[in-house]
């Protein structure tokens, strides 16, 4: 049986994995997985996907179902932001060569139910996968991975299909892999080896003895490396925790500030004491208006962001941008529409700025930054009083 170039084949005793390696915006991969499956007829077809992304995949309307009022309770609006910018990325691309982002997983669906294989979803849960891979980052490179996807939003580099596929050689994509993780070596273990652990795992656990599994061609190499060695996947999808002392960072300034206020009060009486106040007022208020302002929010909002954020930068447990995002969205109301819109909008910056859902989340984030710059501020200049 000859198949395609970029499939590589596993054999373990009596049976045999086919893992086709592919671009996710690519015809040829699309074909490829077609004709590999209908060769091969596996018992399994296994594609890198959870259930998360499949559902994404599948229901084009699950926008619909977002709650803007949820997202900002729970402190989701910058994964949701992320989300939607990488999505528009991918679209573009997308757009640009006719193919639609996960074509090729589609197709290993549609042609698995064709043939009556079972459906495997092998994948870990993409916010597993995200979180893991945040809280493994330090502060810099955070940073760092925020600009690159602000980056990946407003480039207008053109690319053909011809470099695409050469991206999915998988010598040529190991190597760009490989050399990303030396530039940001944290993501190495969350966010490549440690996927390729759970892929190859989910492969081997999958029924039957043909097994077809699609997977980005950067995993192949990885998950043939991990053949046989298993892996516990529910350690693998734990979300760790934080650690004791980050969580103990977050009231550093806080409490430096409340002491701040304490000996101001104590040694100068009242007039320290409303010196140090307004040193930590000023620079809170103007910062977290300023940028709500800058990004278009109402004025509500604005004066929201200029009342809050010197007084939740005392309180850890809620953030300017939750305040004046959940204000946001009461005075924008994003409707059903607008959430429909939003594959088309994110499209643009234009377009990121006129759809109610999204200016709600970019106000939130703004704010946010806006007040942990003027904390920051506001420290520095009430310490300098002491």
């Amino acid at each position: 049986m000859e198949l395609g170039p970029n499939v590589t084949t596993i054999l373990q005793g009596e049976r045999t994995i086919y893992l086709v390696g592919t671009a996710h915006i690519s015809e040829k991969s699309v074909q490829e997985v077609r004709e590999t499956i209908k060769a091969v007829q596996p018992d399994s077809v296994c594609v890198e996907l959870c259930s998360t992304r499949y559902e994404s995949l599948n229901n084009e309307s699950r926008f619909k179902n977002l709650d803007i009022f949820q997202v900002i309770k729970k402190s989701k609006v910058l994964f949701v932001l992320a989300n939607l910018v990488l999505s528009s990325y991918q679209k573009r691309l997308g757009d640009k060569l006719g193919v639609r982002p996960g074509a090729e997983q589609l197709e290993a669906i549609r042609v698995a139910k064709e043939i009556g294989a079972e459906l495997v979803l092998a994948d870990r849960d993409i916010q597993a996968t995200l979180k893991r891979t945040w809280r493994n980052l330090s502060l810099f490179n955070k940073a760092k991975v925020f600009n690159l996807l602000i980056e990946s939003f407003f480039s207008k580099e053109e690319i053909s299909e011809e470099d695409l596929e050469r991206l999915k050689e998988k010598d040529h994509l190991s190597e760009m892999m490989s050399e990303f993780a030396k530039v940001m070596p944290q993501i190495q273990k969350p966010l490549i080896d440690e996927r390729d652990r759970f892929l190859m795992s989910a492969v081997e656990d999958a029924p039957g003895t043909r097994i077809v599994a699609v997977v980005g061609a950067g995993h192949v190499e990885g998950m043939v490396r991990y053949q046989g060695q298993g892996a516990d996947r529910a350690a693998l999808s734990t979300i760790p925790p934080p650690s004791r002392w980050v969580g103990l960072l977050k009231w550093v300034i806080p409490a430096l500030i409340l002491l701040a206020f304490y000996f101001g009060y104590r040694e100068h009486a009242g007039a320290g004491l409303k010196e140090m106040i307004f040193a930590w007022t000023l620079p809170n208020a103007l910062a977290a208006g300023l940028l709500s302002a800058l990004v278009g929010a109402k004025p509500l909002s604005v004066l929201t962001a200029i009342v809050a954020s010197p007084i939740t930068s005392l309180n850890p447990t809620i953030g300017a941008g939750m305040v004046v995002g959940l204000v946001e969205a009461w005075l924008r109301k994003p409707t059903v529409g607008d959430m429909e819109r939003l594959g088309e909008d994110t499209m643009t910056v234009k377009g990121l700025f006129r759809n109610p859902f999204t200016r709600v989340l970019i106000v939130a984030v703004a704010s946010t930054i806006g007040s942990a710059l003027g904390a920051y501020i506001g420290a520095a200049y009430v310490l300098s009083l002491l």
